[in-house]
């Protein structure tokens, strides 16, 4: 039989490995909170990444991508992969193409790891007429810190606040001044 002082002592080491346990789970859980920072740092590489894109440098826009990201633009199929590059290549082609974004707001998740940074763009492209137009909207990209301490984007959207244009409206070919055919003529 174990005696009462024996037991007392038992007992004060138990509770006394349940703490440093504790102690030790909570002090790697609970690492230096560098999200500030983070936000900070993250705000300066997408506003170098938005020059990078303004200086028509298609391999410096795309290197702030991941592996595996999506890009998802406006009127258009979600891109990924070698789609990704091939959509700024034809983008920062476009005759006129000019402009840039800004991130208005950046939030980095208290694991560290994730971050999103929601924000602005204007560009200017030309039409088919060779005519100016611009463009305005919003953006929200979706930063991941990779394996070698990085941060890239995996998922990148953006979209207009300008109305879509009017449709062109096509008009059935005929010769001036000749009738409709029946199939052409409207029933009532």
């Amino acid at each position: 039989m174990i005696g009462h002082g024996k037991e007392r002592q038992r007992s004060r080491l138990v509770v006394a490995g349940c703490l440093a346990l504790l102690s030790f789970t909570l002090a790697c859980q609970q690492g230096p909170d560098t999200r500030a920072a983070d936000e900070s740092a993250l705000k300066d590489l997408d506003a170098q990444w938005s020059k990078a894109a303004a200086a028509k440098d298609v391999e410096g826009t795309v290197s702030y991508y991941a592996d595996d990201a999506v890009l998802m633009p406006p009127n258009a199929p979600i891109a990924a992969g070698a789609a990704i590059r091939d959509f700024w290549k034809s983008m920062i082609a476009s005759p006129g193409f000019a402009g840039g974004w800004k991130a208005t707001k950046a939030e980095v998740a208290r694991s560290g790891d994730l971050a999103y940074l929601r924000g602005t763009y204007e560009l200017t492209e030309n039409d088919a007429s060779g005519k100016p137009v611009n463009d305005r909207g919003k953006l929200v990209e979706v930063w991941k810190k990779q394996a070698d301490g990085k941060w890239k984007v995996v998922a990148d959207i953006f979209n207009s606040d300008l109305p879509p244009s009017a449709p062109v409206e096509k008009k059935p070919a005929g010769h001036p001044g000749k009738k409709p055919s029946a199939h052409h003529r409207k029933r009532k």
